[in-house]
Protein backbone atom coordinates (compact mmCIF):
# COMPACT_ATOMS: atom_id res chain seq x y z
CA UNK A 1 0.00 0.00 0.00
CA UNK A 2 2.76 2.42 0.91
CA UNK A 3 4.46 2.13 -2.46
CA UNK A 4 1.25 2.93 -4.33
CA UNK A 5 0.17 5.83 -2.10
CA UNK A 6 3.70 7.22 -2.08
CA UNK A 7 3.99 7.06 -5.87
CA UNK A 8 0.67 8.89 -6.29
CA UNK A 9 1.59 11.63 -3.82
CA UNK A 10 5.03 12.24 -5.28
CA UNK A 11 3.46 12.53 -8.72
CA UNK A 12 0.70 14.95 -7.66
CA UNK A 13 2.36 16.70 -4.71
CA UNK A 14 6.14 16.30 -4.98
CA UNK A 15 6.74 18.73 -2.10
CA UNK A 16 4.89 16.47 0.34
CA UNK A 17 7.24 14.68 2.69
CA UNK A 18 6.44 10.98 2.97
CA UNK A 19 7.31 9.04 6.10
CA UNK A 20 7.03 5.27 6.17
CA UNK A 21 6.33 3.60 9.51
CA UNK A 22 7.49 0.12 10.45
CA UNK A 23 7.34 -1.99 13.61
CA UNK A 24 10.61 -1.87 15.52
CA UNK A 25 10.76 -5.64 15.59
CA UNK A 26 10.52 -6.03 11.79
CA UNK A 27 12.37 -3.18 10.03
CA UNK A 28 12.54 -4.75 6.57
CA UNK A 29 12.21 -1.46 4.64
CA UNK A 30 14.72 0.52 6.70
CA UNK A 31 17.22 -2.34 6.52
CA UNK A 32 16.78 -2.59 2.77
CA UNK A 33 17.21 1.16 2.24
CA UNK A 34 20.42 1.15 4.26
CA UNK A 35 21.77 -1.83 2.33
CA UNK A 36 20.60 -0.57 -1.05
CA UNK A 37 18.66 -3.75 -1.74
CA UNK A 38 16.13 -6.08 -0.04
CA UNK A 39 17.59 -7.98 2.91
CA UNK A 40 16.22 -11.08 4.64
CA UNK A 41 15.99 -10.45 8.38
CA UNK A 42 16.99 -13.38 10.56
CA UNK A 43 14.55 -12.73 13.40
CA UNK A 44 11.41 -10.58 13.49
CA UNK A 45 8.61 -9.88 15.94
CA UNK A 46 5.47 -11.04 14.15
CA UNK A 47 3.01 -9.30 16.49
CA UNK A 48 2.17 -6.57 13.96
CA UNK A 49 1.42 -9.24 11.39
CA UNK A 50 0.13 -6.86 8.73
CA UNK A 51 3.51 -5.15 8.49
CA UNK A 52 5.99 -7.71 9.82
CA UNK A 53 7.85 -9.38 6.98
CA UNK A 54 11.34 -10.83 6.96
CA UNK A 55 12.12 -9.46 3.50
CA UNK A 56 10.48 -6.62 1.61
CA UNK A 57 9.33 -7.53 -1.89
CA UNK A 58 11.55 -6.51 -4.78
CA UNK A 59 8.85 -4.48 -6.55
CA UNK A 60 7.70 -2.84 -3.31
CA UNK A 61 11.29 -1.91 -2.50
CA UNK A 62 11.79 -0.34 -5.94
CA UNK A 63 8.70 1.83 -5.42
CA UNK A 64 9.52 2.80 -1.85
CA UNK A 65 13.13 3.62 -2.67
CA UNK A 66 11.91 6.33 -5.03
CA UNK A 67 9.27 7.94 -2.83
CA UNK A 68 10.12 7.46 0.85
CA UNK A 69 11.77 10.41 2.58
CA UNK A 70 12.18 8.81 5.98
CA UNK A 71 11.42 5.61 7.88
CA UNK A 72 10.14 5.71 11.46
CA UNK A 73 10.39 2.61 13.67
CA UNK A 74 7.74 2.26 16.36
CA UNK A 75 7.96 -0.21 19.28
CA UNK A 76 5.26 -2.86 19.31
CA UNK A 77 4.23 -1.87 22.83
CA UNK A 78 3.66 1.72 21.74
CA UNK A 79 1.41 0.49 18.94
CA UNK A 80 -0.61 -1.44 21.54
CA UNK A 81 -1.06 1.74 23.57
CA UNK A 82 -2.30 3.49 20.43
CA UNK A 83 -4.80 0.70 19.72
CA UNK A 84 -6.26 1.00 23.23
CA UNK A 85 -6.36 4.79 23.05
CA UNK A 86 -8.15 4.81 19.69
CA UNK A 87 -10.68 2.32 21.02
CA UNK A 88 -11.28 3.95 24.41
CA UNK A 89 -11.25 7.59 23.32
CA UNK A 90 -12.48 7.49 19.72
CA UNK A 91 -14.40 4.18 19.47
CA UNK A 92 -12.14 3.19 16.57
CA UNK A 93 -11.22 -0.47 16.21
CA UNK A 94 -7.90 -0.77 14.41
CA UNK A 95 -5.49 -3.63 13.84
CA UNK A 96 -1.83 -3.29 14.89
CA UNK A 97 -0.57 -2.46 11.38
CA UNK A 98 -3.30 0.16 11.02
CA UNK A 99 -2.20 1.91 14.22
CA UNK A 100 1.39 2.38 13.08
CA UNK A 101 0.89 5.81 11.53
CA UNK A 102 -0.86 7.26 14.59
CA UNK A 103 1.84 5.85 16.85
CA UNK A 104 4.49 7.66 14.82
CA UNK A 105 2.99 11.05 15.74
CA UNK A 106 4.65 10.84 19.15
CA UNK A 107 8.04 10.70 17.43
CA UNK A 108 7.42 13.88 15.41
CA UNK A 109 5.50 16.08 17.84
CA UNK A 110 8.08 18.86 17.78
CA UNK A 111 8.56 18.79 14.01
CA UNK A 112 4.98 18.78 12.75
CA UNK A 113 3.45 21.52 14.90
CA UNK A 114 1.52 23.92 12.64
CA UNK A 115 1.88 21.70 9.59
CA UNK A 116 -0.69 19.72 7.64
CA UNK A 117 -0.27 16.05 8.50
CA UNK A 118 -2.16 13.02 7.19
CA UNK A 119 -1.98 9.61 8.86
CA UNK A 120 -3.41 6.68 6.94
CA UNK A 121 -5.25 4.36 9.33
CA UNK A 122 -6.04 1.20 7.41
CA UNK A 123 -7.35 -2.11 8.67
CA UNK A 124 -9.63 -3.12 11.54
CA UNK A 125 -8.99 -6.84 11.42
CA UNK A 126 -8.28 -7.11 15.12
CA UNK A 127 -9.25 -10.39 16.79
CA UNK A 128 -10.86 -9.76 20.18
CA UNK A 129 -8.83 -12.68 21.54
CA UNK A 130 -5.69 -10.56 21.09
CA UNK A 131 -6.85 -7.77 23.38
CA UNK A 132 -5.28 -9.32 26.47
CA UNK A 133 -1.90 -9.48 24.76
CA UNK A 134 -2.35 -5.94 23.46
CA UNK A 135 -3.05 -4.66 26.96
CA UNK A 136 -0.08 -6.62 28.33
CA UNK A 137 2.34 -5.18 25.79
CA UNK A 138 0.96 -1.69 26.34
CA UNK A 139 1.40 -1.84 30.11
CA UNK A 140 4.95 -3.13 29.77
CA UNK A 141 5.80 -0.40 27.26
CA UNK A 142 4.28 2.27 29.51
CA UNK A 143 6.40 0.81 32.38
CA UNK A 144 3.31 0.10 34.44
CA UNK A 145 3.71 -3.66 34.60
CA UNK A 146 6.80 -5.47 35.83
CA UNK A 147 7.79 -9.05 36.49
CA UNK A 148 10.09 -10.30 39.22
CA UNK A 149 11.52 -13.62 40.29
CA UNK A 150 11.33 -13.48 44.08
CA UNK A 151 12.91 -15.94 46.49
CA UNK A 152 10.77 -15.49 49.57
CA UNK A 153 12.43 -16.20 52.95
CA UNK A 154 11.38 -19.53 54.39
CA UNK A 155 9.55 -18.30 57.45
CA UNK A 156 5.99 -17.83 58.54
CA UNK A 157 4.00 -14.93 57.09
CA UNK A 158 6.67 -14.05 54.48
CA UNK A 159 4.10 -13.65 51.69
CA UNK A 160 1.69 -11.80 53.98
CA UNK A 161 4.43 -9.36 54.97
CA UNK A 162 5.29 -8.82 51.30
CA UNK A 163 1.71 -7.81 50.57
CA UNK A 164 1.28 -5.65 53.67
CA UNK A 165 4.73 -4.10 54.04
CA UNK A 166 6.38 -4.08 50.62
CA UNK A 167 3.62 -3.43 48.10
CA UNK A 168 2.43 0.14 47.76
CA UNK A 169 -1.15 1.13 48.38
CA UNK A 170 -2.05 1.01 44.68
CA UNK A 171 0.37 -1.76 43.60
CA UNK A 172 -1.52 -4.78 42.36
CA UNK A 173 -0.29 -8.38 42.04
CA UNK A 174 -1.60 -9.56 38.67
CA UNK A 175 0.35 -12.81 38.48
CA UNK A 176 1.78 -15.10 41.12
CA UNK A 177 3.22 -18.48 40.31
CA UNK A 178 5.64 -20.75 42.13
CA UNK A 179 8.20 -21.89 39.58
CA UNK A 180 8.84 -25.36 41.05
CA UNK A 181 6.23 -28.05 40.53
CA UNK A 182 7.30 -29.87 43.65
CA UNK A 183 8.01 -28.24 47.02
CA UNK A 184 6.58 -25.02 45.64
CA UNK A 185 7.04 -23.04 48.84
CA UNK A 186 10.80 -23.73 48.80
CA UNK A 187 11.41 -22.33 45.32
CA UNK A 188 11.32 -18.93 43.65
CA UNK A 189 8.05 -17.34 42.59
CA UNK A 190 7.21 -15.41 39.44
CA UNK A 191 5.40 -12.24 40.50
CA UNK A 192 3.79 -9.76 38.11
CA UNK A 193 2.96 -6.36 39.57
CA UNK A 194 0.89 -3.62 37.94
CA UNK A 195 1.55 -0.06 39.07
CA UNK A 196 -0.57 3.05 39.10
CA UNK A 197 2.20 5.44 37.97
CA UNK A 198 5.70 5.11 36.53
CA UNK A 199 7.12 6.75 39.66
CA UNK A 200 5.86 3.85 41.79
CA UNK A 201 8.46 1.50 40.28
CA UNK A 202 11.54 2.91 42.01
CA UNK A 203 9.60 3.15 45.26
CA UNK A 204 8.71 -0.54 44.97
CA UNK A 205 12.32 -1.50 44.28
CA UNK A 206 13.48 0.50 47.29
CA UNK A 207 10.99 -1.19 49.62
CA UNK A 208 11.91 -4.63 48.27
CA UNK A 209 15.59 -3.90 48.92
CA UNK A 210 14.97 -2.44 52.37
CA UNK A 211 12.92 -5.48 53.30
CA UNK A 212 15.84 -7.69 52.32
CA UNK A 213 14.09 -9.61 49.55
CA UNK A 214 16.17 -11.73 47.22
CA UNK A 215 14.73 -10.82 43.83
CA UNK A 216 15.56 -10.49 40.15
CA UNK A 217 13.92 -8.04 37.77
CA UNK A 218 12.76 -10.02 34.75
CA UNK A 219 13.27 -8.38 31.38
CA UNK A 220 10.22 -9.36 29.28
CA UNK A 221 12.22 -8.79 26.08
CA UNK A 222 14.95 -11.25 27.04
CA UNK A 223 14.87 -14.88 25.95
CA UNK A 224 14.07 -15.91 29.53
CA UNK A 225 11.39 -13.25 29.83
CA UNK A 226 9.67 -14.28 26.59
CA UNK A 227 9.78 -17.92 27.67
CA UNK A 228 8.36 -17.37 31.15
CA UNK A 229 5.97 -14.45 30.60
Amino acid sequence: MFGGVGAYLKDHSPQTRIIAVEPEGAPSLRTALKAGHPVTLVHIDKFIDGAAVQRIGDLTYQLCEKVVDEVCLVPEGEVCSTILKLYNENAIVVEPAGALSISALNHYAGKIRGKNVVCIVSGSNNDIDRMQEIKERSLIFERLKHYFIIRFPQRAHALKDFVNKVLGETDDIVRFEYMKKNEKENGPALVGIELDTVEDYNKLLRRMTEYGLNFTVLDPDSDLGRYIV
